[in-house]
């Protein structure tokens, strides 16, 4: 009896032992259901984790945004050590992979191809991290930028010397600066953009995007920030040592680049205003192939700047040291080749002539011209350039305007003409409604994590995919630009981005990016990793990122968190630090968020130099 009694109380003790714990767990499932939820206190101290609640994730230390010299490599022993990326010798301090001078001389002369992209193959690549110089500095904040750069960023003096009566600019003792000269204009770009805005309507809002072919230091575009006018700058990377990359270090919107054999990286109808000064391009060579493309990237209604040989031969042709007949011929080819393009004669005064693109193709008049057969004039990655004339969109009266009569601010947030025709593939105006309000609350949710984001701290910035411009319209101010990118294998909608009154640009992430290195400040990477996971090497875009990443600059991934964890271990060994955080709508969005700091580093010295200041 005795024996029977003590089983059947172990039992009933097991029992409420087994209630009990059920009980327990179930409190604790619940409480931690109510704190990930956000109403409870634990959700604004803890970093979120991932969808497989690896405690590996979660950080002992916040991420510094702060401009600082030293930065303790976080440790995190529980994790399998990531693969660490060596630096690459300082001798590879600038470099540009597909605009390398050694490679570029192994191509023709023959119509610039050799100033074209020419990309590494892939056992040429390098896997290590390109190095700043000892001395690297956080370029000054706007606007004091614009004016002065820090010799050790851009240790380059020959332009002071073979530019030195132009007034494009000077050394003074460890600093250049920007006088805000150029060739065609000694008295300064602001006296120069007051002469343009006499014929042309810069202050109104009606032009808002800009591209200058040649454009030195890119002075023009400097200057016509202030008038809320963005300037896409390119130059080749050539003789004129460092000219794109003093203008990225001044903050200014700038490509390595060249009118060559190949197409123009920008949509058709793309720019307000586009100008030539003094940059020598040879415009009506091979049946006017190169003012053609011009034609093609400007918008109807935009205005072509022509400043500089031949215009105003009869004063310069000794100078130039040409025959008054040669340069005279020069100039009435170019007169003929752009009414053929329909395009107006509005000003020539000195140096300076300026011509206005008719709105339409109805009220041309020329029919000689040869028409671009292509059903795609957006299509021009690696495309060659033709001599056919684009065509613009039709209209219904003579006096239409062929891409809409919007002036900025308002061009924005309107909708797109693109979008309102149906030109581009699933896009509606409530689909580009609803991105429009999605990316204003995305982007104040990093405003939240990095609250530096929105401040002239982050001028230069990149946004990878930049789909419809969401993230750079919710940006927009004049503290900061946007280069937005359209990866080639993405939907083409780098039309609509400046429709919008947007910069932008079309690239291959396969690729390196044709900028120097160290050239932007913050770049965002939403959904790139998930694009490009069956395309090409992860590490490889990444190690890219690290190239063109100032020291102390930031990413911001969005992505999934799959593909972010992979992201992030390679992130490990880069000396990025990193912490992965949830989706503002909660933590079982399957979407996350990863930040990262670059750390500051430079040649020879380990993780970070003397105090430099």
């Amino acid at each position: 009896m005795k024996s029977k009694h003590n089983s059947s109380g172990n039992r009933t003790r097991s029992t409420i032992t087994i209630f009990v714990v059920i009980a327990l767990c179930c409190f604790f499932y619940l409480l931690g259901a109510w704190q990930k939820s956000g109403f409870g206190k634990g959700d604004s101290i803890a970093f979120p984790v991932t969808k497989q609640t690896d405690c590996s994730n979660v950080f002992s230390t916040d991420l510094n945004f702060e401009t600082h010299h030293n930065i303790e490599e976080i440790v995190e022993p529980s994790e399998p050590k990531a693969k660490e990326f060596k630096p690459c010798d300082v001798k590879y301090a600038d470099y540009t992979p597909c605009q390398e001078q050694d490679r570029a001389m192994k191509f023709p002369r023959e119509n610039m191809i050799y100033r074209e992209r020419h990309c590494p193959p892939e056992e040429e690549k390098l896997h290590c991290l390109i190095p700043a110089r000892k001395g690297y500095m956080t370029p000054f904040p706007w606007p004091k930028g614009r004016d002065y750069v820090h010799y050790a960023n851009v240790p380059y003096k020959s332009l002071t010397v073979e530019k030195a009566v132009q007034n494009w600019v000077q050394f003074q003792g460890n600093v250049f600066k920007f006088p805000g000269g150029g060739t065609m204009f000694p008295q300064g770009a602001d006296a120069y953009i007051n002469e343009l805005a006499s014929v042309i309507p810069i202050s109104d809002g009606s032009v808002r995007t800009a591209l200058d072919t040649g454009c030195g230091v890119a002075s023009w575009g400097a200057y016509l920030l202030k008038r809320n006018v963005l300037a896409m700058s390119f130059a080749p990377r050539d003789n004129h040592e460092a000219q794109v990359q003093f203008a990225l270090e001044r903050g200014v919107p700038a490509v390595i680049g060249v009118l060559g054999s190949i197409r123009l990286p920008y949509p058709s109808r793309a720019f307000d205003m586009a100008q030539c000064s003094r940059c020598l391009i040879p415009w009506t060579a091979n049946d006017g192939m190169y003012l053609k493309e011009v034609d093609r990237v400007l918008r109807p209604g935009g205005y072509w700047i022509l400043s500089g040989p031949p215009i105003n031969w009869k004063t310069y042709y000794k100078t130039w040291k040409r025959s008054k007949e040669d340069v005279q011929a020069e100039q009435r080819q170019i007169e003929a080749l752009a009414e053929s393009l329909c395009w107006e004669k509005k000003y020539e005064k000195g140096d300076m002539a300026i011509w206005k693109k008719k709105f339409n193709t109805k009220s041309c008049k020329s029919k000689s011209v040869n028409v671009c057969q292509t059903e795609d004039a957006d299509d021009v990655w690696y495309k060659k350039m033709d001599t056919c004339v684009t065509p613009s969109p039709e209209v219904t009266k003579a006096n239409e305007v062929a891409v809409g009569a919007l002036k900025f601010p308002a061009r924005l947030y309107a909708v797109p003409p693109r979008i309102a025709n149906g030109l581009v593939d699933g896009v509606t105006t409530e689909s580009y409604q609803e991105d429009n309000k999605l990316w204003k609350k995305h982007v104040n949710t990093y405003k939240r994590i990095n609250n530096l984001i929105g401040t002239t701290r982050y001028r230069n910035v990149m946004d990878m995919n930049a789909g419809l411009g969401g993230f750079a319209a919710a940006l927009e101010s004049q503290k900061s630009w946007v280069m937005n990118v359209v990866p080639t294998i993405a939907k083409n909608t780098l039309g609509v981005i400046y429709e919008r009154g947007l910069i932008g640009i079309y690239h291959d992430w396969c690729e390196g990016f044709s900028t120097y290195p160290r050239s932007y400040d913050l770049i965002h990477a939403s959904g790139v990793f998930s694009l490009y996971k069956n395309e090409c090497n992860l590490e490889d875009i990444l190690l890219e990122m690290d190239r063109i990443l100032r020291p102390e600059g930031a990413v911001i991934f969005r992505d999934e968190v799959d593909v972010l964890n992979k992201v992030r271990k390679i992130v490990g060994g880069m000396r990025w630090d990193a912490k992965i955080v949830d989706h503002e709508d909660g933590p079982l969005v399957p979407e996350k968020v990863l930040v990262v700091v670059k750390q500051y580093w430079v040649a020879g010295s380990g993780n970070s130099t003397s105090n430099d200041q």
